[in-house]
């Protein structure tokens, strides 16, 4: 059994929360280049060509990517042979959100209660996704998840006859529904199967797949390419301004589901799709 202190996670959170502010990951940054030599429409390329300025500047001055710097979405999958020490995980976790909040000079965005709306002033707590995996190591991911993008998402608990085209269809409408709201081009998660809860976070998993990899089954990574091709059909554009890319890319999750039903969540990443990931 090997033993890992809460108190590295914690510090590794605040870390992984800053960085991810500052600089995209590099398949991102290769998807926003490709896409800015295939648009062909002149305010769309003046606006990706303001984009990757933005995206120098942030690295240069470590400055944030975009003004609103997220919610904290944590996921962590725990070895079975770790023995966390130190205390609480999700305190550590929290107390990691919150130095990044005060060390990186980031945003303070959340609001201890939903209705009376007061500011926690450190962007705690984070949305805390844990799972007990196989092994002795801890895989940290951090997601910095702006609301502009995230008050786009959807799902709907659709009927089992339904095909893939009733599918594609759907995620296709939903996206041109959301419209300029989350700051396209956008990088599009769908989330199919499990339970209502569990299709949602399957869609928000999707977004940290590197848009390098297509999913490992044919059928759906051929899918992931057909839903592409629609979405970038919608016009939408850079900034919603129109143009050749609406997104950057799409990306499809499954798992297991009821006889009865067909859950299918969307979770919409904005042109900055923002994650930083370490294995301790």
């Amino acid at each position: 059994m090997r033993e890992l202190s809460v108190n590295v996670i914690e510090k590794a959170v605040e870390t992984l929360y800053i960085d991810a502010n500052l600089r995209l990951s590099d398949d991102v940054v290769r998807a926003q280049a490709a896409a800015m030599d295939r648009e062909t429409n002149p305010r769309a390329r003046d606006i990706f060509a303001q984009m990757q300025e933005n995206l120098k500047i942030a690295d240069a001055q470590s400055m944030p990517i975009c003004q609103d710097t997220g919610m904290a979405i944590v996921f962590i999958d725990v070895g079975q042979d770790v023995h966390l020490t130190d205390g609480s995980l999700t305190d550590a976790v929290n107390r990691g959100v919150a130095a990044a909040c005060e060390h990186g000079y980031l945003r303070a965005s959340v609001v201890a209660d939903p209705i009376r709306r007061v500011n926690t002033g450190t962007n705690a707590p984070a949305i805390l996704h844990t799972r007990l995996i196989d092994g002795d190591r801890v895989r940290l991911t951090v997601m910095p998840k702006g609301f502009g993008s995230e008050n786009m998402s959807a799902l709907r608990m659709l009927k089992p006859s339904v095909t893939r085209e009733d599918i594609l269809d759907t995620v296709t409408e939903l996206v041109r529904t959301a419209g300029a709201n989350p700051c396209p081009p956008v990088f599009v998660g769908v989330g199919l199967g499990g339970d209502a809860e569990y299709a949602c976070e399957l869609a928000k998993r999707a977004l940290l797949r590197s848009v390098d990899v297509p999913n490992a089954d044919p059928f759906y990574a051929e899918m992931e390419r057909e839903l592409l091709r629609r979405l970038n059909g919608l016009n939408i554009g850079a900034q919603g301004f129109g143009g050749d890319i609406t997104a950057f890319h799409a990306a499809i999750e499954v798992y297991p589901t009821h006889i009865a039903g067909l859950p299918c969540a969307v979770n919409i990443g904005c042109h900055v799709t923002r994650h930083a990931e370490i294995t301790l």
